[in-house]
């Protein structure tokens, strides 16, 4: 892999229009993260089984998003679908203060907003994750992924904690309004972007089921992607019960504030900016494959510490930080390494699609695993169901990541030549 200087990528001003764009949106994306479920919990009265439809809401249209859009972001510039996706998120959000001003918003609109805004956020990822090479070059991806992903861990610092602040301050449904504006400036900041991009699968014919069939096969058919598809599959089911149930947790089982749990959620953001730093350091001292089951493992083992809180508040709030560092830490640099030998050994003109497929894949069972979240929940407890949450990823993961092909990696492989489907992006 061809090597450079460390922070080159903070040198080139199209990498910062990047960067600030996705900066912003991040930070906000915090807010209504907490804000929706707080709302239905708190506002709206919400059961554990419509808080399943909220979170299933947000996720299934992944499936039809990714089903349809992997080829098309491929034939297409990137730039103007990403803008398109902020816009459009933004508008669906400031829908749900205005519908709380009049007295008019209920579990039906957040159903919609969530479903439609996560469609957004669906296509919207398809098409970052392609972008990125085509921005930076292949050889400066795990220099950009962690700079994007350590930006991100930030936004998780302080966005969870003032999303907690401001909902007691001004309620859920006003607080919203920041992250709708974040959307804005995303779309701004990408709007300055000068270069113009070259699309790699530019001219193929339009045909979704070829595009979904190109998708398996450059995603299954990969030794190096096949696992790793796999185990996001498997985190996303689990993940859908936890993501579901954890506020709910929170607020009603440990009897924590939606600020202390702002706060808490909020230490994942440290986790997270240590886990940038901390992958490629993982990956020089273990390998580079044997360093994505190990950072994997690592961090689901400290889900454990979820259902382990109660008691006390101390012992409590204790365990969820513990287990929002760790686990942030350790997923973060799962990430980082994982997306960039994907960006790596794919040709350029299937990233999109591959994308699209794990779009699919994650979102369809992240939403299967938030419905079922609701029942489970009732027939065994709330714990109950966070311990299934936590025990079954950590038993199938890592082994899942843990193949000959991926253990074998000493460092990231060469990246694939334009010849072999590149893309670019020039100069306008």
């Amino acid at each position: 892999m061809t090597s450079m200087p460390t922070g080159a990528l903070w040198r080139e001003s199209e990498f910062r229009k990047l960067w600030a764009a996705q900066a912003v949106s991040a930070f906000g994306s915090r807010i209504s993260r907490t804000a929706l479920p707080v709302i239905a919990i708190v506002t709206l009265g919400a059961s554990p089984d419509q808080l399943g439809v909220l979170a299933a809401a947000t996720t299934a249209p992944a499936l039809l998003v990714g089903l349809c859009a992997g080829g098309a972001v491929d034939r297409s510039r990137k730039r103007p679908i990403l803008i398109g996706c902020d816009l459009a998120r933004a508008g669906l959000l400031l829908t749900i203060p205005i519908a709380a001003w009049f007295g008019l918003l209920g579990m039906t609109q957040l159903w919609i907003v969530g479903g439609l805004a996560g469609a957004a956020s669906t296509l919207f990822a398809i098409a970052d994750n392609a972008y990125l090479p085509a921005l930076v070059g292949t050889p400066h991806l795990v220099e950009g992924n962690a700079k994007l992903e350590a930006t991100d861990s930030v936004a998780e610092i302080g966005g969870p904690g003032l999303a907690g602040i401001l909902i007691d301050l001004v309620t859920a449904p006003v607080a919203i309004v920041l992250d709708a504006l974040s959307f804005l400036w995303s779309a701004a900041m990408l709007g300055l972007i000068h270069k113009t991009e070259v699309p790699a699968a530019a001219g193929e014919r339009v045909d979704v089921l070829s595009d979904l069939r190109q998708g398996v096969r450059a995603g299954f058919g990969h030794p190096l992607v096949r696992p790793l598809v796999l185990a996001d599959g498997t985190t996303a089911l689990f993940f859908g019960f936890l993501h579901t149930l954890y506020m709910l947790y929170g607020l009603q089982v440990l009897g924590l504030s939606p600020g202390a749990l702002g706060l808490i959620i909020g230490v994942g953001g440290l986790g997270g900016l240590t886990g940038a730093l901390l992958a490629p350091l993982l990956a020089r001292r273990l390998g580079y494959g044997p360093a994505i089951p190990a950072a994997m493992a690592v961090g689901l083992l400290g889900g454990l510490c979820v259902p382990l809180a109660g008691g006390s508040e101390w012992w409590s709030i204790a365990a969820l930080v513990l287990q929002q560092f760790i686990g942030d830490a350790l997923l973060v640099a799962y990430t980082i390494l994982a997306v960039s030998l994907r960006q790596t050994v794919l040709p350029l003109a299937m990233l999109g699609r591959v994308n699209g497929l794990i779009q699919v894949l994650t979102g369809t069972v992240h939403a299967a695993g938030a419905l079922i979240a609701g029942p489970l929940a009732g027939a065994m407890g709330v714990r109950g169901a966070i311990w299934i949450a936590v025990l079954a990823p950590l038993a199938l993961a890592p082994a899942i990541l843990a193949r000959p092909a991926l253990m074998r990696l000493s460092e990231l492989p060469q990246p694939q030549s334009e010849e072999s489907g590149g893309q670019t992006v020039a100069p306008s």
